[in-house]
């Protein structure tokens, strides 16, 4: 499904939507509501996310580089394999995600909520931009602290 056109999805509802491999390149879904939607191969590079609601949607596999997904919920969201490279997480809700082998090299993750997200690493952690008051599960915080000091530092 190619949307491209459809750049305008503030406030959509598409609760429950099919948009497997959809382009949503440079979307604004700003508040839009995508909980428990398909996105599973969809391109979202440079979207803007702010506010949007994610909570158990589908998201595996999905371009989302350089994306605004700031104070959006993704709470018990499937986010294996997804790009996030570049992107902007900050006050971000990501309790309870499947982040396994996500990419969030320069990822800002400033105040994110990671507490209970699933197969994240300590490798993912440290690649991002910044962890400054991020919420993380306390091995997590531990290691990171030791390894990477200067990520939970103020940018």
């Amino acid at each position: 499904m190619d949307i491209s056109g459809k750049k305008d999805l503030r406030r959509a509802n598409l609760q429950g939507v099919n948009l497997i491999e959809a382009n949503l390149q440079g979307a604004n879904l700003e508040k839009a509501n995508l909980r428990e939607a398909n996105l599973e191969e969809a391109n979202l590079r440079g979207a803007n996310l702010f506010y949007a609601d994610l909570t158990k949607a589908n998201l595996q596999g999905t371009n989302l580089r350089e994306a605004n997904v700031e104070k959006a919920t993704l709470q018990l969201a499937k986010l294996h394999l997804a790009n996030f490279k570049e992107a902007n997480f900050q006050e971000a809700n990501l309790q309870e995600a499947n982040l396994q082998e996500a990419n969030l090299q320069e990822a800002n993750l400033q105040g994110a909520d990671l507490q209970g997200a699933q197969h994240l690493s300590v490798n993912q952690l440290s690649k991002v931009k910044t962890l400054h008051a991020t919420k993380l599960d306390e091995k997590l915080l531990i290691l990171l602290k030791k390894k990477s000091p200067a990520l939970f530092e103020k940018p």
